[in-house]
């Protein structure tokens, strides 16, 4: 669990540097320069991550069991992951309305990602992973919602075509992923 937890605080925490050091951030990247900032963030970002699939595959192996999911998480579940899998399309997919709409539809599939997981999974690793992953993203999107007002920030719409791309590649995404990719990537079945 010392893994996971040191994974999360340096990946959490490297993402966190907006929400609570904008001002340092920026006096950083002017002094080193942006690739080198770029660079370092990457590398402490990727580094935690790793520390992250470590830490939880360790703890999986001897979990700790919290609480019993409820039968009907694994179909609400299902359905948040379809909306994460459209808000994390349109986070790339520029001038789409889910876009225009949230601002920051990565976080939203963040939260979302984070929240159906915990509806169907009841170890103590699972609470902390999916539980800090849900916390920073509720904090980061206030923030971020925050600074793109304060500074006039809007994502406009450019029409109903890239909308439209956004279903069509969610949908794929979200049919190969829960049938074959989580398997592949986590070891689990989601429909199985």
């Amino acid at each position: 669990m010392i893994i996971l937890i040191a994974g999360l605080i340096l990946f959490l925490g490297v993402h966190s540097i907006r929400i609570f050091a904008d001002g340092w951030r920026s006096t950083q990247m002017q002094r080193m320069g942006a690739m080198p900032w770029k660079g370092l963030y990457a590398s402490l970002s990727a580094t935690g991550f790793l520390l992250i699939i470590w830490g939880f595959g360790l703890a999986r192996s001897s979990p700790l069991i919290l609480w019993t999911p409820p039968s009907w998480g694994r179909h609400l579940a299902a359905a948040l992951m379809l909306l994460a899998f459209l808000f994390l399309v349109a986070a790339y997919v520029p001038g789409n309305r889910l876009k225009t709409m949230l601002g920051h539809p990565m976080l939203v599939a963040t939260k979302t990602w984070a929240f159906a997981h915990l509806l169907t999974n009841g170890t103590l690793a699972d609470l902390v992973l999916f539980g800090s992953f849900l916390i920073w993203a509720i904090a980061d999107f206030a923030v971020s919602r925050r600074r793109d007002r304060l500074a006039g920030i809007s994502y406009p719409a450019l029409g109903i075509g890239r909308d439209v791309l956004v279903i069509v590649i969610a949908l794929a995404a979200f049919i190969w992923f829960s049938l074959y990719g989580h398997a592949w990537l986590i070891g689990v079945r989601p429909f199985a």
